[in-house]
């Protein structure tokens, strides 16, 4: 019977938790379980008097605040690293659609069906019935990832010249300016015939030089790189993950100096880099590399703060085969 009641609380703590019962009443339940075990002889009747000196804290708010509150952010703000203007910007740029009510725990699927339904344009669907459609009946699966390791030659052409890496790029650089839920129509439809294939397509058109150039690249970069990369005359990819700190940005061990050198017999104001990463797709064939590091500036070169938090460099051939190299800034 012990291991019935002990069955039974776990069971009732579920409850309370799933149901989302609030915490006053939650303690009182528990309080009157733990009496009704005890009258019962289940349990020991005094377990009530410990219980409720744990309880107790919880629920007056300022004895919560002092003596649970207080002392758990203190000690959680010590093993934290601390926030870069970067990511508090990175924070601060947006808003959270329905997914926040489901990362809360309180979805109102309701909501998420007031939705409207997304629509493909005449275009984008155009796109998915003839590129897409010929894409996937050129792609040979099993040659793909058993004998050649890689996309035929033929595939790779026609990939290019019909601008699959350019459904991010704004049209005015020469891409497709295709919505989210176009890509993963056309994404949805390429992994169908071969993982590769979407995944080569797929990587150029995520997070990578072409998105962050859109965002925060110059007049001067934007028009010499997003054009290429709609043409597929770049392949891009994207350098975030670490051996020793995996996909997370805030950890990230790769770091750039700001610094005075020499750069083809000029002295210029640069950054000298130092970076080790893996898992990166495309890399082995990518002519253009983002690199994500953390940017100081000991010396107040660019006359601001020290630390200047998460940034990305771009990084050209030959520099792609070094590990530690001078980015000039232009």
């Amino acid at each position: 019977m012990m291991i019935l009641s002990i069955v039974a609380t776990v069971v009732l703590l579920g409850a309370l938790f799933y149901h989302r019962i609030n915490l006053l009443l939650s303690s009182a339940i528990l309080l009157v379980w733990t009496a009704a075990l005890g009258a019962a002889g289940l349990w020991n009747i005094w377990l009530l008097i410990p219980l409720a000196i744990v309880l107790l804290p919880f629920n007056l708010t300022p004895m919560r605040k002092s003596m649970i509150s207080v002392p758990a952010f203190r000690a959680f703000r010590k093993v934290m690293p601390p926030m870069s203007r970067t990511e508090k910007e990175a924070i601060d740029a947006g808003t959270t659609w329905w997914e926040g009510d489901l990362f809360r725990g309180n979805p109102d699927w309701q909501k998420l069906h007031n939705y409207p339904q997304p629509r493909l344009t005449a275009e984008e669907q155009a796109f998915i019935d003839g590129p897409v459609e010929e894409a996937c009946r050129m792609a040979n699966d099993f040659e793909i990832t058993h004998e050649m390791a890689d996309l035929p030659p033929e595939l790779w052409a026609y990939l290019k010249e019909h601008r699959f890496f350019a459904m991010i790029i704004k049209k005015e650089y020469g891409g497709l300016e295709f919505s989210a839920y176009a890509q993963a129509r056309v994404l949805q439809k390429l992994s169908g015939v071969s993982g590769i294939l979407a995944i080569t397509v797929g990587v150029p058109n995520s997070l990578g030089p072409g998105e962050l150039l859109q965002h925060y690249g110059t007049e001067e970069q934007k028009n010499h790189y997003l054009p290429r990369l709609a043409r597929g005359q770049e392949i891009p990819c994207f350098a975030l993950t670490s051996p020793e700190a995996g996909s997370d940005a805030g950890a990230i061990p790769d770091t750039g100096v700001v610094c005075m050198g020499e750069w083809q017999g000029q002295q210029v104001l640069g950054m000298r880099l130092t970076w080790n990463k893996r898992y990166i797709t495309l890399a082995p064939i990518a002519t253009v590399l983002g690199l994500a590091f953390k940017l100081s500036d000991p010396d107040r070169l660019l006359g601001g703060e020290e630390e200047l938090g998460i940034t990305c460099a771009l990084i050209r051939p030959p520099l792609l085969a070094l590990k530690s190299v001078v980015a000039i800034s232009r």
